[in-house]
Order: structure tokens, then C-alpha cells, then sequence
């Protein structure tokens, strides 16, 4: 296969030359592509290895993007042997290299994306999943801007005497509490130190992480991030800002907790997507045309197109056995593919505020999501309904887990994986070969979780059956 030394990502020299000149600093750099998963895999290369990695690319074996969450390799993909397990080449992606606030000696963290040798791109690699949806909907004038919600847990370091998870002390003062603390400023004070931090390190990166809350569990918090112009963007701010809040939270103590549901009594951890579209000149094609008026039509298919597709998309919103137990009746995560206005109780919402901001908030996707999947399986979902005119039916109001819904649910985390496997959508979403990889490494994750006794089989059936 011929080779290539000439950057396919765009990446500029002139950029680490820069950044070096700016920082010297810096001692060594976190280089970070992301898998099926949303884990960052790579290296730490030295300060005198960076500009090479800008010339020259780095070679990363294929495997990289075949692994599943405990980092082994799932055969069923066929980037492993019936590849030989051959290296790829990874390169820089333009504008993510940042340093990394508070690192003794100080490092830098650089985005990657893998191509082949020859540098086409290598489809198994998500970012590439989700710029595969946005080039589409350049191709038809349509510009997707879109930011995320970061929902997680601090938790303590050791579990309690039950071997469940506990909230994690105040960093501040050491103060306690198993209270839910939704919306409690006082709350968010003890943890200030920390929350400082994570806010520096944002900026050290250019993400505008914007407003913080106490969420509705013990030790719950989320926090919002500016919308983007750019989906890409928006993706790549969340997985950044997933890793600062994990080290800033390292640093302080505490186990920064992205499951989809790590208490059982109380609520999960979403991922909110907030998207919508503009057209060539900027005006946002949601947006109603008069005021009052009706919905525009774009928006009612968009939805109509997340329902439709909604199904068989459910493995990308909730990948792992966990995910599955955010969904309850009543918990804030949506049960059915419902839509309303100003309406937290469904899956598909529109969000109170300036017609000219008009947006979908699609509601389903856990935080344990991978932020460039879901984006791209958000998109297609919007193209469908545009193609098709889907009507999404009437708007739901008051309780939208006792509204009725014309498409079914998967009902467990195995269904949703048959679902997904079986789903042409989700193969024109993601791509023949993010959808075969993905697909083949939930598989993979099911067996192990399946074959798994749990404490709660001993609990039930030990000295019972």
C-alpha cells in the first residue's frame, strides 16, 4: 500500500511550532484518539516528539479501534487479525492542541484521528462517523450547531460498608452529605476548589463550560457547555471536558463518576444533546417564520425522523448494560420516543426560550455515551425525517412516561443490540464499518456481562433454589 507523509487532517506544522514557542512549559504531550466507547487511547510523546507527529503522522495499531471497555480486543470486528493487526497512522486534528491545567511537569493533551497508510480515512474511527453526517448536510446546505450537558457523579474513593458507592466528601471542608442538594448553591461551595479547577482547565483548552448545578442525586452535578456553531466542535468539547473533569477530580481526591446509573435509588446521568440547523446565510431553519405562528416544518420532521429512528438507535444512546437502568418511569431519562414543548418527561424536547435560538433537546443518550456517535446518529435521525416529511404526531403535555407512542422500545440492553445489528439506518448513520465494529464489540460486552455471576444471583438463589 503507498504511504503518505502529507497530513490528511489538515494539520499545519506551523501550528506546533507555535504552540511550542508559546509554551516551553511544556514537557510531553497526551496524544488521544477515541474509540467505539468514547475511551481515549494513545501515547505520551516527549515535547521534541511533536513535530514529527505533525510531518509524519504516528503509527497506531488498527486494533486500537477494536477494543472493548476493558480495553481487549474483539476479534468480531475484523480490525484484528484478519488484518494482521497492521499499524494505521494517526494524525493531529487542527486546533485541539491545548495545554493541560494544573500537570506537574506540565504536559499538553493533542486530539488524533486514524487513517490508512495511504490516508484515507480509517472508518472505524467515530469522529470520522459523525464528519461522514455533517458533509452530507453540507452537501444539501444544511449547518448543524449543537452543545451537550455533562451530567456525573463526584464520588468517594472507597465504597461504603454496603460495597455501594458514596458521595464524594466536600473538597473544601471534608463535609458530608446523602442528600439530594438538586439546585443547592450552598451545596456547590463545598466543592468549589475543584469546580474552579475543572473551569480553568476549560479555558486552558478554549471550551467555554458555562453554567453549574447540583443535579437530582447525592453527589450529582452537571454542566453545561456553550453551543457551537459547529457539531464537531460540540463533540469534541464534551470528551475533552469528561477528561478535565475526571483529572481535576483525581487531583482533588474524589472519583469523578460517568455511569449511566451508579445509585439505584436515585437518578441517572444524561447526555443531552441540544441541535439544531442552519441554512447557507446563517438563519436557523427550526425557527418558526412568523411569531405566533405554527412549528416550521423542518423541526416537526426532524422529530419525526428521531422517533422513527429512535429504536434501533437506542444502543448508540445507551451502550452498556448499565445504561439500561437509567430508564424508569419518573427518573428524567425518557421511556418512549415522545416529544413536547418545555417538557422534561419526554424523549424529544423544545426547550422554552427565543424563537430564534428554536432547538431540538434530544434527551435519551446516557453521559457513558460516545458524544461523536450520538451526534451522528442524531443527524441521520433529523435527515431522515427531512426526506421523508415524517409527521411526529402531537405534541405530548403534562406526564410523557404515561404518553402512548406508535414505535416500540427496546426493552433491554440485548434487544437493543439485535436492533441495532439488524438496523439499515444505523448502517447509513454510522457507516458499514463503524456500525460493524460497534455493533460486533457491544456483542462482545453482552457475553462477558451474561456469563458474570452477580452478587444479587448469590443474594437471591444461593441457599434459596
Amino acid at each position: 500500500m503507498t504511504q503518505t507523509t502529507q497530513c490528511p487532517s489538515g494539520a499545519n506544522p506551523a501550528e506546533a511550532e507555535a504552540f511550542l514557542a508559546a509554551h516551553p512549559e511544556i514537557e510531553a504531550i497526551d496524544i488521544v484518539l477515541t474509540d467505539a466507547n468514547g475511551i481515549g487511547r494513545g501515547k505520551i510523546i516527549r515535547r521534541h516528539e511533536l513535530m514529527g507527529l505533525y510531518t509524519g503522522g504516528r503509527h497506531l495499531p488498527i486494533s486500537i479501534l477494536g477494543l472493548d471497555i476493558v480495553g481487549e480486543d474483539v476479534h468480531e470486528t475484523g480490525l484484528i487479525w484478519d488484518q494482521g493487526d497492521g499499524d494505521m497512522r494517526a494524525w493531529p486534528i487542527p486546533g485541539t492542541l491545548k495545554p493541560l491545567h494544573g500537570t506537574s511537569p506540565a504536559r499538553a493533551e493533542l486530539l488524533m484521528s486514524m487513517y490508512h497508510l495511504d490516508g484515507a480515512k480509517m472508518t472505524s474511527d467515530p469522529r470520522h462517523a459523525l464528519q461522514r453526517q455533517v458533509d452530507k448536510m453540507v452537501a444539501r446546505g444544511l449547518y448543524p450547531a449543537a452543545a451537550f450537558e455533562l451530567e456525573f457523579f463526584l464520588l468517594a474513593n472507597t465504597r461504603g460498608v454496603d460495597g455501594g458507592v458514596r458521595p464524594a466528601n466536600a473538597v473544601l471542608d471534608g463535609r458530608t452529605s446523602d442528600k439530594t442538594e438538586v439546585y443547592s448553591v450552598d451545596h456547590l461551595h463545598g466543592m468549589e476548589p475543584l469546580f474552579s479547577d475543572i473551569y480553568a482547565a476549560a479555558r486552558a483548552c478554549d471550551i467555554q463550560a458555562e453554567t453549574l448545578i447540583s443535579e437530582y442525586a447525592p453527589g450529582q452535578y452537571e454542566l453545561t457547555l456553550h453551543y457551537r456553531t459547529d457539531v464537531m466542535q460540540a463533540a469534541d468539547d464534551l470528551i475533552r471536558l469528561k477528561r478535565i473533569v475526571r483529572l481535576q477530580a483525581r487531583r482533588h481526591g474524589v472519583t469523578a463518576c460517568f455511569m449511566a446509573k451508579p445509585i439505584e435509588a436515585y437518578a441517572g446521568s444524561g447526555m443531552h444533546m441540544h441541535v439544531s440547523l442552519r441554512d447557507h446565510v446563517g438563519c436557523n431553519i427550526f425557527a418558526e417564520p412568523h411569531t405566533p405562528g405554527p412549528w416550521a416544518p423542518e423541526i416537526l420532521h426532524g422529530l419525526g425522523g428521531l422517533q422513527a429512528t429512535m429504536a434501533e438507535s437506542m444502543l448508540i444512546f445507551a451502550p452498556h448494560a448499565n445504561s439500561w437502568r437509567r430508564f424508569a418511569s419518573q427518573s428524567y431519562a425518557p421511556v418512549s420516543p415522545s416529544w413536547g414543548v418545555n417538557n422534561r418527561s419526554v424523549a424529544l424536547r423544545i426547550p422554552a426560550g427565543d424563537v430564534a435560538a428554536r432547538r431540538i433537546e434530544h434527551r435519551p443518550a446516557g453521559v457513558d455515551a460516545n458524544p461523536y456517535l450520538v451526534a451522528a446518529t442524531v443527524l441521520a435521525g433529523i435527515c431522515y425525517g427531512l426526506d421523508h416529511q415524517i409527521d411526529p404526531g402531537p405534541e405530548t403535555t403534562g406526564n410523557g412516561y404515561a404518553a402512548d407512542s406508535a414505535f416500540a422500545m427496546p426493552a433491554d440492553w440485548r434487544s437493543a443490540i439485535v436492533a441495532a445489528t439488524q438496523s439499515d439506518f444505523l448502517k447509513e448513520a454510522l457507516g458499514v464499518d463503524m456500525h460493524r465494529t460497534f455493533t460486533a464489540i457491544k456483542s462482545a460486552e453482552y457475553e462477558r456481562v451474561a456469563r458474570t455471576i452477580s452478587d444479587v444471583d448469590y443474594d437471591l438463589y444461593l441457599h434459596t433454589v
